[in-house]
């Protein structure tokens, strides 16, 4: 039987020179993590077990893919799963299983909904126990801060694969919490967000997003104000539209989501314009926004492509380099998401294989017009943003995306901007811009196809252009010419082929273009060598700088270096045999005949010598080798070479050269070994240090050439390009991709000889050495300061090979004889730190090294990503990458499989390299110390299990008994302890006897001699612990059970191993040892958590122990709070004294520490079922209905019947929670059962436990509570104090656990503190009543009684004392007393609040203060209070002509929480709350008096009440100031705004509001004008566009110029922030037309310009179109007659009033320059007509003369940038009339 086909392997592997081999491999190591992974979950063995196995199953994947069979898949799934959902497990294992099972769960397409169904509420339940945790807070878990990420990615990774009816179960769940008030709203809409499912099949839709669609567009249709909420529900709108796309009409919504996508931009429109900032942040996202338009576009309407356009016409001018703003971001992320996206969709549905998921019906496939619509619409705007200030990265990747889709579109105008770009001199930033856009297109450019054929003949003139780039004085051009001309050259071979033109006559025309152009390749790569011999001639290092400074090459030119040598192998790669010859000629002799210094250029020439070499090494090594050999055997035959401390430069220069050069395929350097041998005897003993350790480079690459496995070429098609023309036509072959199945590697494998070669070289030169060293260390030979330390260091390179065992194992050698030397050298030099460092370095070799290093790797695998992005083809997919780089890849992959499968056993030789480490690490000299340690770090990082070895050791340091550490040492231990900012924390790993042994030994050694506070490195240390192990501390496991489900999955896993009958699971022996095993570890668990906590106490009480580590030790404490454990007695005690400790710090944490405990001793209250239909008496509703309907007017407050007497408490049903029946009943509504159900109140003492006991002794004693007190109303930091959470919390905690045991102590504390009026004392006193209050709720109706009747005195004492520092903290402490709690059961604190809010005693102040503490506790209780509201209401209502203007603001923003239940949202019934319909027409009734006067309304209220005439007038215009105050804060606030009553306002404020930008106007205007501006963003629905253009017309009508100037403000932000929705209604764009041309012949002056101003604005965003009529309309108003001027006599004073003929010629020219200045960046067909009629109103009197000239400087200034392509449109005359009017003629010249 054959097996079953693996899911999906990585390809590279067979790929590899022994892949043959990897299917074993592969095979045995999958049988082994599934037979392991199993065993482990069947014996309960979470760690070590099962954690190291699932970490070997990643490995797996990431070594093979997913190898395995379906079938295993799923177990793998499944097992996972349970393992991820055990509700007891460990925080970071759950983060571990989580991680590995989004990893299974990645690919979607390999795994049906047939093949897995996994359920949803173990998820929910999860996210709810850590996302939401009720104890984290209180500090009782520490969560991670990466938790939520990767919880919300597994739920992503799961959704598939709900069951079908999982969304009717999500949508009861949830359905209860969208309050739209409440926070809950938030977490519901998040949820359905994360977990609703959207890719059921068609036949399951009716059980899928038809269940909630209409309810949820109908939300969002209707919601205004951008709440948090709405871009969730957009993000889920755009991930249903992708994965449904053809099963849901969008058409309906197209115009609504356009305009929010719009609005969500948040572009500035006008001049003066307030932004809301809750837009800003809850803007949408815009990777959610793009997702949706290209799910919503193809089909048959177009509708979407169209708006799509007109999005982009109306934005399309910001997008222009001179605009810049915030903004931009959002701006440029557009443009560079919306190509991808489309490219997406059409590879999905035209390239992708069909999987299980739903295809895309062909009717709504996107066709190929709609693709060139598309393009068409976006391309203006991305050309634009090439040369944007952020840079052309996001134009260059939406470029490339637009090339694959339609590159007749894209290229042409991309090259049409690079020519001159690569012209002009002037301009380096145009030219970087554009050249990173070509390299974008480069592919599509090259491969031309059948769209655009005559693309590759750009390549050759590109190329030839692009070459004076290579400029030493220009950084960035150099680069990007560099990686411009390696691009190109990549993609196409470099081979002439002039010569087919005779032998072919079967060519295209395109094709006989191109072979001519080919002649010119060997040029190119001439000139290109010329270019960098110079680029390196200036760069050498006596010209640059001084010899005394750095001998080291500085970063950018490494970087040109880099540039320099890649770009040159690849042309060299590329290359065609003859122009290799005559190019390797020419780089021979450039480096022969120069001597270099070997600093920079020495190395930029020997780079372009190996890449010579390594393109062709036989033809080049013949060259060099020789050569080389010759001159350093001629320079070094006298021996007094050897002792010269300066070498002889050219000796230098050709060592250098050589070295490099053997960085080849070994095979080929075979030939030379005995030259090359000799040269190494000769030179790697040299006393020069530049001469040997070039030497010892030498000797490296022969080595790392002999032994490792490497490809040998990286041409661009397999087999190279030295075919006969007559066979291979390599035009053919222009940007072709490597074909995966064909890449015919080759590889160089190490061979026998080569390995003799390399065993040759070190036995010569490495056995010596090491047996000096062995003679040195064991003190036999005195040691000069040898070179042959370095030459140790080079050979660390040993791998890729079977170790041949027979030979010497060098790495135990050298490890021996290094530890070895380094005893000797600790013992007797210890200051040589150089040979330290040397030491330290080899060690980490020998530990580390594989072949390749990590940091390179993954540099390595960064680059090549980078490269991949810039040339992958998103559209066609699988993999059509060019050869090069899937070599890479392959490469790339050889790498990993050093780096994972070796180092990982830990033997003694590493466990004692390592602890060598700790001794360096712990040296007396800095320097040593540091290197030491970062080897140290990586040893631990390496090797599993050797942080439990190592840990006793490093504490050994800290120990205060010890009396022989230097401070040194002390320093390096906590160092080694603290670790890196990556790597592993030694204390704080997530494991009891690692955290039982560091953190007690850190506290202790607080008494080490060697510990000193007076160093600031030692304290500064102290602190980088202290804040690491808070910082990554997370919550350790105590129960480490594994469920019953997990098991028989992993049964199953077994069995699938081995198949048949003979399988026998593991015997009931192991099981039961398993389980025992389990116990032990739990118990064991437990007794090293207490352990711990006494340590940690034993050993704060030491004495003599400094005060920080105290602290650190207290700190250390309050991170063992539990949530499944109370902390033990001896910790409680400790914590409860800890509040009165004199240090503020440890106050502060005993604070929520002891509110911790009290929530741990917290007694659970029971719960009872009720039917909320059965208490309303009335029937559930048949249909969704949200708000104030029958079945929950229960719940609302009701003066009549509040429970005020024993019985009626007790018979009432108190529902704590706002949330709860608002939009319709939970499933089970659960209330608390009654009292006799609940846990004993008013306990005696002996009914406590021993821990209650504890606090019930420490709270009932005045003496200590009277210090608290004291404490707790000190000040903190002045004026920085909030009323603190952490406190309300601990009061009530005390409250609810011991009831009213504390009030007899506290009582005489709060009266005395309620009268002190200091900011501190009332915070003191607000955060205990607000604790008392929460804390009471489940308190008899006896004792809540009696506490309202202590409370009510002190609050109305506290409320008549309240000032500017402290009404905040009152208003939250209200606020915290009344949120979750029934307003019913507040009726005493509701009642007093209302009394008189507004009385005046204690002056307007004391006024506005009360109104916010009653606004506080009303917003809290939402929808519960309409009797609470209409009745403030109705006492505020008179009040609202007040005079103060504090008073004014605190009513404004009460009545927007007054109205803001009052909400039309879709399904939700009329509420019962105050209306502001109602409300707005009484208020209309009262400002009747202003309405109906005309002339100018001026603030003539003095401030001060009853003096002066109380008028109608003056009533009118302080009622006017208040409303003014409200629809300010509902503006940003409510969720729906009441537009048809506001609109009656619109006439007074456009009155009102002033027109000059002055802030010395009164309150009054400003508030109006700021009114208008945030009433003109406001969100309009389609019904509401005819009333607001109604109010419109008729103030144009107006007799107040300063009303028709602001209707033209407030029309322009309006009409932008509203787009689609006016422009789907074509009436109202006629209106809009029709007002502002009528406007532009209104009589004042500023009226005209404004109008013009709009005009102009208009036709920009394509709001209005430039068409016939306009245009004739204003040329016959141009054409108006003016009026003869008359002579007038020199006193007379001149005609002051415009005439009418002049107005209408004005505004005839007005609308000729809107139209001009519509289009700033460009030149539309009409304009130059309209310039020509402009300009002959040049010499027209004022105000036109004025006008045509201030539109002659803005088009000059606009258009001056890009004027040589402007020019193009004009004729030559009407060139030179425009030359004569632009004034200066030099300026165009």
């Amino acid at each position: 039987m054959a097996p079953p086909p693996p899911q999906k392997e990585i390809v590279y592997n067979k790929l590899l020179p022994y892949g043959e081999r990897l299917e074993a491999e592969a095979a045995r190591f999958l049988a082994q993590i599934k037979d392991n992974l199993a065993r482990a979950v069947q014996l309960q063995e979470l760690w070590p077990g099962g954690l190291f196995w699932t970490r070997k199953l990643s490995t797996y994947i990431r070594l093979y893919g997913r190898k395995f069979s379906r079938e295993d898949h799923v177990l793998f799934i499944k097992l996972l799963y349970e393992l991820v959902t055990i509700p007891k497990l460990e925080i970071s294992m759950m983060q571990g299983f989580a991680r590995l099972l989004i990893n299974l769960l990645k690919k979607k397409e390999l795994l049906s909904r047939d093949d897995l169904e996994l359920p949803w509420r173990p998820l929910y339940e999860m996210l709810e126990r850590i996302l939401y945790s009720k104890t984290e807070h209180l500090g009782l878990n520490w969560f991670p801060n990466s938790v939520e990420s990767v919880l919300k990615t597994l739920v992503k990774s799961c959704r598939p694969y709900f069951p079908e009816d999982a969304t009717a179960e999500m949508l009861d769940e949830w359905r209860p919490l969208m309050c739209p008030f409440d926070v809950t709203m938030q977490k519901a809409i998040t949820y359905f967000e994360l977990f609703l499912p959207t890719t059921l099949p068609p036949e399951l839709h009716q059980k899928g997003f038809k269940l909630w669609f209409d309810e949820f567009i109908g939300l969002w249709v209707s919601v205004q104000n951008l709440p948090q909420w709405e871009g969730h529900l957009v993000n889920l709108f755009a991930r249903l539209a992708t994965d449904n796309i053809g099963y849901i009409d969008w058409d309906p919504y197209v115009p609504k989501i356009f305009t929010r996508i719009l609005r969500s931009l948040n572009l500035p429109v006008g001049s003066n314009q307030v932004v809301v900032p809750r837009f800003l942040t809850n803007a949408y996202d815009v990777g959610h926004a793009v997702m949706w338009i290209t799910a919503m576009m193809g089909g048959p309407s177009k509708l979407v492509q169209k708006h799509l356009s007109g999005l982009f016409n109306s934005i399309a001018s910001f997008y222009h380099p001179s605009n810049n703003g915030r903004w931009l971001n959002k701006l440029m992320k557009l443009l560079q998401r919306l190509p991808s996206g489309v490219v997406r969709r059409l590879h999905r549905e035209r390239y992708k294989k069909m999987t299980w998921l739903t295809p895309v019906p062909d009717s709504h496939k996107l066709t190929d017009q709609d693709v060139t619509d598309f393009v068409e619409c976006i391309i203006q705007p991305v050309l634009l943003a090439m040369f944007s200030k952020t840079g052309s990265l996001e134009a260059a990747q939406a470029l490339q995306n637009l090339a694959l889709m339609r590159p007749e579109l894209v290229i042409p105008p991309v090259l049409e901007k690079t020519y001159p770009a690569l012209e002009t001199l002037t301009e380096p930033h145009q030219l970087t811009a554009t050249l990173s856009c070509v390299i974008g297109v480069a592919r599509s450019l090259v491969s031309g196809g059948k769209w655009f054929p005559e693309g590759p003949t750009h390549m050759l003139p590109l190329l030839m252009r692009a070459l004076p780039g290579v400029d030493p004085n220009d950084f960035s051009k150099c680069m990007i010419t560099f990686q411009f001309i390696a691009t190109f050259s990549t993609l196409v071979p470099l081979v002439d082929c002039s010569s087919v033109l005779q032998e072919r006559d079967d060519l295209s025309e395109v094709e006989r273009e191109l072979c001519s152009a080919t002649a010119e390749f060997e040029d190119f790569v001439l000139q290109f060598m010329d270019r960098c011999f110079g680029l390196i001639e200036s760069s050498t290092l006596e010209q640059t700088r001084e010899e005394t400074e750095t001998e080291k090459m500085t970063h950018l030119e490494s970087l040109v270096e880099l540039g320099l040598s890649s770009t040159f192998s690849t042309i060299l790669t590329q290359c065609s045999k003859d122009i290799f010859k005559v190019a390797l000629e020419k780089v021979f002799n450039f480096a022969v005949s120069n001597i270099f210094e070997t600093r920079v250029a020495g190395r930029m020439v020997a780079d372009m010598c190996r890449a010579a070499v390594k393109c062709r090494p036989e033809e080049s090594l013949k060259l060099f080798v020789p050569h080389c050999c010759n001159v350093i055997t001629h320079l070094t035959v006298n021996d007094d070479v050897l002792h010269d401390e300066e070498l002889d430069k050219e000796l230098l220069w050709n060592l250098q050269l050589l070295s490099e050069i053997t960085r080849v395929d070994g095979k080929k350097l075979l030939p030379y070994r005995e030259q090359l041998g000799k040269i190494l005897q000769r030179t790697l003993h040299l006393t020069c240090k530049q001469g040997y350790i070039l030497s010892c480079n030498l000797l490296h690459h022969l080595l790392r050439s002999a032994t490792l496995i490497y490809p040998t070429e990286y041409c661009s098609v397999p087999g190279g390009f030295d075919k006969p023309l007559s066979e291979y036509f390599p035009i053919k072959d222009w940007g072709k991709p490597g074909d995966l199945w064909n890449l015919d590697i080759q590889w160089h494998v190490p061979s026998s000889e080569e390995i003799n070669f390399a065993f040759y070289l070190l036995d010569t030169f490495l056995q010596p050495e090491l047996t000096k060293l062995e003679h040195y260390a064991t003190g036999k030979l005195e040691m000069s300061r040898v070179p042959s330390l370095v030459s140790l260091e080079e050979t660390k390179l040993y791998t890729g090979v079977e170790y041949d065992l027979s030979r010497e194992n060098y790495r135990e050698t050298i490890a021996r004889v290094t530890r070895k030397l380094l005893c000797y050298i600790l013992d007797n030099s210890e200051d040589d730190t150089k040979s330290l460092f040397l030491i330290i370095k080899i060690i980490s070799d020998v530990l580390q090294f594989q072949g390749s290093h990590k940091h390179e790797f993954d540099s390595r695998w960064k680059s090549f990503n980078l490269v991949k992005k810039s040339m992958e083809n998103r559209l066609q997919g699988k993999k059509q990458h060019i050869r090069a780089l899937l070599i890479d890849r392959v490469m790339l992959q050889h790498e990993l499989r050093t780096l994972t499968m070796e180092g990982c056993e830990y033997k003694t030789s590493h466990q004692e390299m390592i602890r060598d480490l700790l001794c360096l690490s712990t040296s007396s000299y800095g320097q040593v110390r540091s290197k030491a340690q970062q080897a140290f770090f990586t040893a631990l990082g390496t090797y599993n299990f050797c942080c439990r070895d190592i840990i006793p050791l490093v504490l050994e340091f800290l120990r205060p008994d010890r009396q022989d550490v230097t401070q040194k040492q002390f320093k390096g231990a906590l160092y080694c302890l603290l670790g890196n900012h990556s790597g592993v924390c030694l204390a704080n790993l997530h494991d009891w006897d690692c955290i039982a042994q560091t953190w007690p030994a850190i506290v202790s050694s607080g008494l080490s001699k060697a510990m000193s506070l007076e160093k600031p490195s030692i304290v500064r240390l102290f602190d980088d612990l202290a804040e690491k192990i808070h910082r990554q501390y997370e919550t350790i496991g105590l129960d480490f059970a594994v469920p019953e489900k997990c098991i028989e999955i992993a049964v199953m896993l077994q069995k699938s191993e081995h198949p048949g009958s003979n399988f026998t699971g593991l015997c009931s022996e192991e099981i039961q040892l398993g389980i025992q095993r389990q116990k032990e570890k739990n118990a064991e668990a437990l007794r090293n958590y207490e352990n711990l906590v006494n340590m940690l106490l034993d050993c704060v009480e030491q004495r003599n122990l400094p005060w920080k580590f105290e602290h650190i030790s207290i700190g250390f404490l309050s991170l063992l709070l539990r949530d499944d454990r109370i902390l033990p007695v001896r910790a409680i005690k400790f914590f409860v004294q800890c509040l009165n400790h004199d240090a503020i710090v440890v106050r502060k944490v005993a604070i929520s520490a002891v509110a911790g405990i009290l929530k741990q001793l917290k007694r659970t209250h029971k719960k009872v079922p009720i039917c909320p239909y059965e208490i309303s008496g009335n029937p559930k509703p048949s249909s969704i209905q949200a708000g104030d309907r029958p079945d929950n007017q229960w719940l609302h407050y009701d003066s009549q019947s509040l429970p005020k007497t024993k019985e009626a408490w007790e018979s009432c049903c108190f529902v704590e929670k706002t949330h709860w029946g608002y939009y319709t009943w939970p499933q089970t509504m659960t209330v608390y059962a009654p009292v006799e159900h609940q846990p004993k109140l008013g306990r005696r003492r002996d009914e406590l436990t021993e821990a209650e006991q504890i606090i019930y002794d420490h709270f009932s004693d005045p003496k200590f509570v009277e210090q608290l007190i004291k404490f707790l109303s000190l000040e903190d930091r002045k004026g920085k104090d909030k009323f603190n959470p952490r406190r309300f919390c601990l009061f009530k905690g005390l409250f609810r656990n011991f009831d009213d045991a504390f009030l007899p102590v506290l009582q005489p504390h709060l009266e005395q503190l309620v009268a002190d009026s200091h900011e501190s004392t009332q915070r003191c006193v607000a955060e205990i009543i607000a604790g008392l209050i929460r804390g009471s709720k489940h308190w008899t109706f006896e004792k809540v009684e009696k506490l309202w009747k202590l409370l009510c005195p002190l609050l109305r004492t506290a409320l008549s004392n309240i000032t500017v520092e402290t009404y905040n903290d009152w208003g939250t402490c209200i606020a915290t007393s009344c949120e979750s709690r029934d307003p019913r059961k507040l009726h005493w604190l509701f009642e007093l609040l209302l009394e008189s809010p507004l009385s005046g005693e204690g002056g307007s102040f004391v006024d506005a203060c009360r109104l916010y503490v009653l606004q506080g506790g009303l917003a809290q209780q939402e929808w519960r209070v309409p009797e609470l509201l209409h009745r403030l209401l109705k006492y505020l209502e008179p009040k609202l002509t007040q005079v103060y203007k504090n008073v004014r603001e605190r009513i404004g923003s009460v009545l927007t929480y007054i109205f803001m239940i009052d909400v039309s949202l879709p399904n939700t019934a009329a509420t019962k709350s105050p209306r502001v319909h109602e409300f707005t027409t009484r208020i209309l009734e009262n400002l009747k008096p202003l309405m109906e006067v005309d002339e100018e309304i001026q603030n003539h209220v003095m401030e001060e009440n009853g003096v002066g005439e109380q008028d109608e007038r003056t009533q009118g215009i302080k009622l006017l100031k208040t409303i003014l105050k409200w629809l300010m804060a509902s503006a940003g606030r409510s969720f729906s705004t009441a537009v048809t009553e506001q609109l009656q306002l619109l006439p007074l404020f456009f009155k009102i509001a002033p027109v000059e930008n002055d802030n010395s106007y009164d309150e009054l205007k400003r508030d109006a004008k700021m009114c208008l501006s945030l009433m003109s963003q406001g969100l309009l629905y389609p019904q509401q566009v005819p009333l607001v253009l109604q109010v419109l017309k008729q103030t144009a009508r107006s007799n107040s110029w300063h009303a028709r100037y602001t209707i033209l403000t407030y029309l322009q932000t309006m009409v932008f922030y509203n787009l689609f929705i006016f422009l789907n209604n074509e009436e109202a764009v006629n209106d809009i037309r029709w007002l502002v041309i009528k406007l532009l012949e209104d009589e004042q002056l500023e009226v005209r310009e404004m109008a013009a101003t709009t005009l102009s604005g208009l036709l920009q965003c394509n709001f209005l179109t430039m068409d016939g009529p306009m245009q004739t309309h204003f040329e016959q108003l141009c054409k108006m007659r003016l009026p003869k001027k008359r002579k007038r006599d020199l006193g007379s004073v001149m005609d002051t009033i415009p005439s009418g003929d002049l107005v209408k010629r004005h505004a005839g020219v007005l609308g000729l320059s809107a139209c001009i200045l519509s289009s700033p960046y460009d030149v539309p067909t009409w304009m130059p007509q309209l310039l020509m009629d402009l300009s002959a109103h040049l010499n027209d009197p004022q105000p036109i003369e004025m006008t045509v000239k201030k539109t002659l400087s803005n088009f000059r200034r606009t258009h001056h940038d890009n004027w040589q392509e402007h020019k193009q449109q004009f004729t030559d005359d009407q060139l030179l009339v425009l030359t004569d009017l632009l004034v200066s003629p030099c300026y165009y010249a």
